[in-house]
């Protein structure tokens, strides 16, 4: 058996420190990470700190270093925590739920992968095809989500942005049985646009930079991002190598959880017609509004299988019902026109990606489940979630986020700090209280029915008329201004960080967030017009 880590390493549980403040906590912190530990427990609780490095301390031997142990005989890891989270499912047949928080950057993402890698390869020795057929799937489906879920930002290079709640049903004898995925808040507005220095989605770079000659002409597709409008933000900042060896590894994982020929071929004829339509340009002339760029329309009718005419008219046009109930066409503005295409581009994108999930989800599920035969079917949960965000500029997402980290922590306060000191209060241990600061306060002014946030943004999005996202801030000034955890320039006029009639604050547990309310209401309606509903529909019934 290895041996326990020394004191010069400093203190492994911060449960052992002689004081608990702040300074000694970071001084803990800072010690073990030049000393290369970047594992320090707080009870069951484990804190990573992200070495932006490759550190040798992952891989089969330390597997085998903490398979079946306790906790506390090795030094603190991820691969304890996955352990102990496999031995409480196998011993007392419970789920169990690892639940993995932290800022953006901080690296969840690689951890939920070392959790997965963790748990199938400590499962069934006996290696039967169809346990190993999961296991594998499982781990490539990582692959494949974080090419169509996770982008680079200014804070990470491969951000996931979507969060994921991964299940992994085990039967009586621990071997994984099957799994499922759900998938939250994907930031589908990147889509359109993304802050100076960021990239737009993984794939759409692996499609450009990896696909052979001939399958790029068969989509229309020249290989420089820069030609399009939605992927030109991140042309400059590429990284062309993994870019070309992702699109393979993503092909090759496709290809064992079980995509057809045909299915890629149909995830990679989207991504084109999304390229294509960002470059679609509405121009108007004394007749009439008419697309620039008309070749493009031939060659989305072409990848989408919809009939040129009617794409067209989807385009330019907008079906509405008169008051005597007849249906008419009406002429898109430009702007309205400029819209309607990026609310279809993110439509399809989202569709896209659902799908995506949802055919991981068939290929993974629980299948032909007998109790009475393999016994109780227990399940091993991993969230992986967004992490807290503040950019130069935070819009509706970063609120969603953020919003999400919120209510994180609030679990983390209940079942960390509340319960377990009610548990030493019922079984009379002496214990010295911990002052801690509550969230719940913030979670209500951002979700408590008819008085927060959200109930203030429905309301304004269900209002008729002419309701502006400044007018949203001003019912929120009006509502809010007193809550202690949100300010505004009219709330604050002094305050000149925030700007009058756009900003808004909120003071989070992590951090004070200055939000933009421009695109707020228009982004929580996510309106899509019926026109495409309809011109997909009928494609999809036709073919």
């Amino acid at each position: 058996m290895a041996e326990q880590e020394s004191l010069e390493f400093g203190k492994a549980d911060f449960v052992l420190l002689d004081q608990v403040t702040m300074e000694d906590f970071m001084d803990n912190l800072k010690l073990r990470f030049e000393k290369g530990r970047i594992y320090t427990y707080i009870g069951e609780v484990v804190v990573s700190m992200n070495p932006y490095r490759q550190m040798e301390l992952y891989g089969k031997e330390m597997i085998e270093q903490y398979r079946g142990r306790e906790l506390y005989e090795r030094p603190p890891h991820l691969y304890a925590v996955a352990d102990a989270a496999y031995k409480a499912m196998k011993r007392r047949a419970k789920d169990t739920c690892i639940v993995i928080s932290g800022e953006s950057g901080a690296g969840k993402t690689e951890a939920s992968k070392y959790i997965m890698q963790y748990i199938a390869a400590i499962t069934n020795p006996t290696q039967r095809a169809e346990v190993e057929r999961v296991k594998n799937v499982l781990l490539k489906s990582n692959c494949v989500l974080e090419a169509f879920g996770n982008a680079k930002t200014n804070r990470n290079d491969n951000s996931s942005r979507f969060g994921k709640y991964m299940d992994i049903n085990f039967d009586f004898k621990g071997d994984p049985t099957g799994g499922h995925i759900n998938n939250y808040l994907l930031e589908k507005s990147r889509i359109l646009q993304q802050q100076p220095g960021e990239r737009n989605f993984h794939a759409f770079f692996q499609l450009l930079l990896g696909a052979s000659n001939a399958s790029l002409d068969s989509l229309h597709l020249s290989r420089d991002p820069a030609t399009y409008r939605f992927i030109r933000e991140g042309a400059s900042n590429n990284s062309v190598g993994n870019d070309k060896a992702n699109y393979q590894a993503v092909a090759d994982a496709m290809k064992v959880i079980g995509f057809s020929p045909e299915e890629k071929d149909s995830v990679y004829k989207i991504l084109a017609a999304i390229l294509h339509l960002g470059n679609v340009n509405f121009v108007t002339t004394q007749e009439a509004m008419e697309i620039e760029n008309s070749e493009l329309v031939a060659y989305l009718a072409e990848l989408t299988s919809t009939d040129p005419e009617s794409l067209l008219n989807a385009l330019l046009f907008r079906t509405v019902a008169t008051g005597g109930g007849d249906v008419i066409q009406k002429d898109h503005s430009t702007s309205e026109a400029n819209y309607a295409r990026d609310a279809c581009a993110k439509a399809i994108y989202e569709r896209l990606f659902c799908w995506i999930v949802e055919r991981i989800n068939k290929v993974i599920e629980v299948k032909n489940y007998d109790a009475r035969i393999h016994g109780k079917n227990t399940v091993i949960g991993v969230l992986d979630i967004y992490g807290f965000e503040i950019f130069d500029n935070n819009s509706f997402e970063q609120f969603c986020i953020n919003y999400c980290n919120e209510k994180l922590q609030q679990l983390f306060i209940e079942l960390i700090l509340q319960q377990e000191q009610a548990e030493y209060q019922r079984e009379g241990i002496e214990w010295q209280h911990i002052e801690y600061f509550n969230n719940q306060i913030i979670v209500d002014l951002v979700e408590e029915p008819h008085k927060g946030i959200i109930a203030v943004l429905d309301e304004a999005c269900l209002t008729v008329g002419n309701v502006t996202d400044t007018l949203f801030l001003e019912s929120m000034n009006t509502r809010l201004g007193r809550h202690p955890h949100y300010t505004s320039r009219k709330v604050n006029p002094t305050d000149k960080s925030m700007e009058f009639g756009r900003d808004f604050r909120i003071k989070h547990y992590a951090g004070d967030v200055t939000y933009s309310v421009e695109g707020f209401l228009d982004k929580n309606k996510d309106t899509l017009f019926q026109d495409f509903k309809r011109l997909m529909y009928n494609r999809h019934s036709a073919s």
